[in-house]
C-alpha cells in the first residue's frame, strides 16, 4: 500500500493541491515546514501543526493552541485521526487545509469495494505532485473537464442538450401555466369571498330584522297580556276603602244634628211640607248639638293598594272627603263644626272580613295619603305591589293599567246576574255598609282592571285614558314594567282621555315619612343583621374555647 496524503490548501483567493508521502508532515510558516504558508494575517511563526503516519492513518500529534484551529467546525484535539474530506481552518484568516487519502491496489489483497478516489484522479494528483510545474487544483480540474468532454460523442452532447432545453422549456411552460391557474384561482377566490361577504351582510340584516320583529311581537304579546297578568299577580293587593264620618262641634265635641222637624212646623192646622220643601228648610236652618234631629253623617268609598309592611297608599280626598264637598265645608263653617271619622275599614278581594285602617300621613301639597293596617291581619294572599323608582319608565304613548273600584258597590252589583242583583238590592239597598259587607262575604269584591296609554305628562301628574270613575280614586296605575308608576286622583268626565294620576315618587317620599321601608331595604337590613349575628356567634365561640 502506498503511503501518502493529498492536501488542498486555500489561502484567501489562492488555492493549491499538494501530495505528501512522508510519515511526518509539518504545516507552518518556516522553512522547517513541509508545507509553508506565507500570509500576514497570522502572527504566529514556526510549525502550526504536525501530522504523523501510524497504523495506516495520519494523526495530529501537535499544534499551536494560540491559533484556535478547528477540525470540521469543532476545536482541534491532539491524536485525532485525519479522515478523507476533513478540513482544518485557521479562524478569521481565510486559511484552510483539506485532506484526501491516497490508496493503491495491492497485488496480493483485493476487494470488490469501489476505490474511494477515482484512479485517474489519483494518477493526476501523483503527476501533479512530482511535476516541476506544480500546477494547482484549478488547472487539474480544467484538464479533467476537457478530457472528459473529448470522450463524449457529439450525438450524446446533442441529446443531452435537447433534454436540457426540453426540460427547461417544460419547466418554464409548467411555471407559466401554474402561474395563470394560480391567478385564476385567486380571482375566483376573491369573487367567492365577496359573495360570502355580501351573503353575511344580508344574513346579518335578516337576523336584525328578525330580532326586531321578535322584539315587537314580544312587546305586543306583553302589552296584550299586561292587564290580565297584573290582575292575576297583584289584583288581591288592591283594596276597597269604606268609611263613615260625622260632624261635631269644635268646642264641645258633641255630634252635630239636623234640627228636629217638629221645631219648624208653623202650625198643627197647616199641612206638613213636602219632602223637597223639608230639605230646603232643613238646609236653611243651622245645625245643632241639641234635640233629636238626625245626626249629620256621611259614608264614603275609594281605592287603595298594599305596598308592604301593612302600609296602604290612597288619595287624601278619599280619607278626607269633606274637604272636597263645598256644602259640607259651608255647614262646618256656619256651625263651627269639624269632621270626625267614625269608621274606616278596607276590604281585600277574597277576604270576607273588613280590616280597620289607620291614617298615618296626609299629603300637604299632593293628593296622597298613607294608611296602615295591623301586620298580623295581613293574609299571605295579599301581595305587595312593586313601586317604579325609575322615571325613564314613564313616557307619553306607553301602555298603562289601572285597577280599582269605580262606582263602588253599584259596579260590583253589575257583575252579577240581574235576578241576584235585584234580590241583593231588596235586602241591603237601604244600607251601603250592609251591602258591602254582604258582597265581601260573598267574595264578590273584585277590582276593575282597565288598560290604556299615557296621553300627557308634567312634573306633578300623569294623564292617561285607562277608564275609571268615581270610587276609583287611589287606584294604582301600572306601567309597562309591571310596577306602579302613579296613583289615580282625578277623572275628567268630559273626556275619557284625561284621567289623572300623581307620580309614584311623591308617594314614596310620603311613605318614608310614615316609616315605610322598601323590600330592598328590608332585605339589606336582614342580611346585615344575619352577618352581625354570625360574627357575634363566632366571637362567642372563640371566647368559650379560650376559657
Amino acid at each position: 500500500m502506498a503511503v501518502g496524503i493529498i492536501i488542498h490548501v486555500k489561502v484567501g483567493a489562492e488555492k493549491r493541491t499538494e501530495f505528501f508521502t512522508e510519515e511526518n508532515i509539518r504545516l507552518g510558516s518556516t522553512e522547517a515546514s513541509n508545507l509553508q504558508i506565507h500570509t500576514n494575517k497570522i502572527s504566529a511563526t514556526g510549525v502550526w501543526l504536525e501530522l504523523e503516519f501510524e497504523d495506516g492513518v495520519y494523526r495530529i500529534i501537535s499544534f499551536q493552541e494560540s491559533l484556535n484551529l478547528t477540525l470540521n467546525g469543532t476545536p482541534l484535539r491532539r491524536f485525532v485521526a485525519i479522515e478523507d474530506g476533513d478540513c482544518i481552518d485557521v479562524p478569521a484568516t481565510g486559511v484552510s487545509f483539506s485532506f484526501f487519502s491516497l490508496e493503491s491496489k495491492s497485488a496480493l489483497i483485493t476487494t470488490n469495494r469501489e476505490p474511494h478516489i477515482a484512479q485517474f484522479i489519483e494518477t493526476a494528483a501523483l503527476d501533479s505532485s512530482f511535476s516541476p510545474k506544480r500546477d494547482d487544483a484549478k488547472a487539474f480540474l480544467r484538464e479533467f473537464v476537457r478530457e472528459l468532454s473529448r470522450e463524449i460523442s457529439w450525438m450524446t452532447k446533442l441529446v443531452v442538450l435537447a433534454i436540457v432545453v426540453g426540460s427547461i422549456s417544460g419547466i418554464f411552460y409548467l411555471g407559466y401555466a401554474f402561474n395563470n391557474e394560480l391567478q385564476k384561482n385567486r380571482q375566483l377566490a376573491e369573487q367567492q369571498n365577496e359573495i360570502v361577504r355580501q351573503l353575511q351582510e344580508k344574513v346579518t340584516q335578516t337576523n336584525d330584522q328578525i330580532g326586531e320583529i321578535d322584539k315587537s311581537n314580544k312587546d305586543i304579546i306583553k302589552t296584550v297580556s299586561l292587564a290580565p297578568n297584573l290582575r292575576v299577580e297583584y289584583g288581591n293587593g288592591v283594596c276597597l276603602i269604606v268609611g263613615v264620618y260625622d260632624l261635631v262641634d269644635r268646642k264641645s265635641g258633641k255630634m252635630l244634628r239636623y234640627p228636629d222637624p217638629q221645631d219648624f212646623q208653623p202650625s198643627q192646622f197647616e199641612p206638613p211640607p213636602s219632602e223637597e220643601g223639608f230639605q230646603n228648610q232643613e238646609a236653611q236652618m243651622s245645625l245643632t248639638t241639641e234635640g233629636n234631629g238626625t245626626p249629620v253623617e256621611y259614608d264614603f268609598i275609594g281605592t287603595g293598594f298594599h305596598v308592604g309592611n301593612g302600609f296602604i297608599v290612597t288619595n287624601r280626598h278619599v280619607l278626607q272627603p269633606w274637604n272636597e264637598d263645598d256644602l259640607i265645608k259651608q255647614m262646618m263653617k256656619e256651625s263651627n263644626g269639624r269632621a270626625r271619622i267614625k269608621r274606616l275599614v278596607i276590604y281585600f278581594p277574597n277576604l270576607p272580613q273588613p280590616i280597620p285602617l289607620k291614617i298615618r300621613q296626609i299629603g300637604a301639597r299632593v293628593d296622597l295619603a298613607i294608611g296602615s293596617i295591623d301586620e298580623n291581619s295581613i293574609s299571605p294572599d295579599i301581595p305587595v305591589l312593586p313601586l317604579e323608582a325609575d322615571s325613564e319608565a314613564v313616557s307619553i304613548g306607553k301602555t298603562v293599567v289601572t285597577m280599582g273600584y269605580p262606582n263602588g258597590p253599584n259596579r260590583l252589583l253589575a257583575m252579577v246576574d240581574d235576578d241576584e242583583a235585584k234580590l241583593i238590592n231588596s235586602r241591603f239597598g237601604g244600607s251601603r255598609q250592609s251591602l258591602i259587607n254582604f258582597l265581601a262575604q260573598s267574595r264578590k269584591i273584585v277590582p276593575l282592571t282597565t288598560q290604556g296609554a299615557i296621553t300627557d305628562l308634567d312634573p306633578r301628574r300623569i294623564v292617561h285614558d285607562a277608564k275609571t270613575g268615581e270610587g276609583g280614586s287611589g287606584a294604582p296605575l301600572f306601567g309597562q314594567t309591571g310596577k306602579v308608576i302613579g296613583v289615580n286622583f282625578g277623572v275628567f268626565t268630559e273626556s275619557s282621555a284625561a284621567n289623572m294620576a300623581v307620580p309614584i315618587h311623591f308617594a314614596i317620599d310620603l311613605l318614608k315619612k310614615a316609616g315605610w321601608k322598601s323590600p330592598e331595604e328590608i332585605k339589606n337590613e336582614t342580611a346585615t343583621q344575619n352577618q352581625t349575628a354570625s360574627a357575634n356567634t363566632n366571637t362567642s365561640t372563640t371566647q368559650s374555647k379560650a376559657q
